[in-house]
């Protein structure tokens, strides 16, 4: 009983506090659902403190705060792609795609192998012979395709 006393003599300090404890754990727990949720309890804190409202009426204010910033923060964020300096990271055949090279082994029954830097592919393409000029076209998983240049 005690505690609902104190919490309605000092519901905006309580509503500002738990918004910053959001804050902080948001640090600790990070994905930012928390931090939006801080956000909502602070601006129900500031709203309580200029307009006294009933609790039911402050965990709703709270509720529709931290769901609407919530939803805006995922519509912006779904959409916005990742920018990287490398975007063929971590795609080792779609970097070679576009690349020239000369056949060690011949093509035979549309399989053989390449040597490109320091892995041996494996490549799929029309049967050809060994030293053929070929130019990768695609990738396959790992198998790289190649056509005759």
């Amino acid at each position: 009983m005690q505690i609902i006393q104190y919490l309605g003599a000092n519901g905006p300090w309580s509503w500002i506090v738990a918004g910053l404890v959001l804050l902080a754990l948001e640090l600790v727990v990070p994905g930012g659902f928390l931090l939006w949720m801080g956000i909502a309890g602070i601006l129900t804190g500031i709203l309580v403190l200029f307009q006294p409202l009933d609790w039911p009426v402050q965990w709703l204010v709270f509720g529709v705060l931290s769901l609407a910033s919530i939803l805006v923060w995922v519509r912006l964020t779904r959409n916005r792609a990742a920018q990287t300096d490398r975007p063929l990271l971590n795609q080792r055949a779609e970097h070679f795609i576009g690349q020239e090279a000369v056949l060690d082994q011949p093509i035979t029954g549309g399989f053989g192998r390449l040597a490109l830097d320091d892995t041996v592919w494996r490549i799929a393409g029309p049967d050809l012979p060994a030293g053929q000029r070929v130019r990768i076209t695609g990738a396959d998983g790992a198998v790289l395709r190649v056509e005759p240049v």
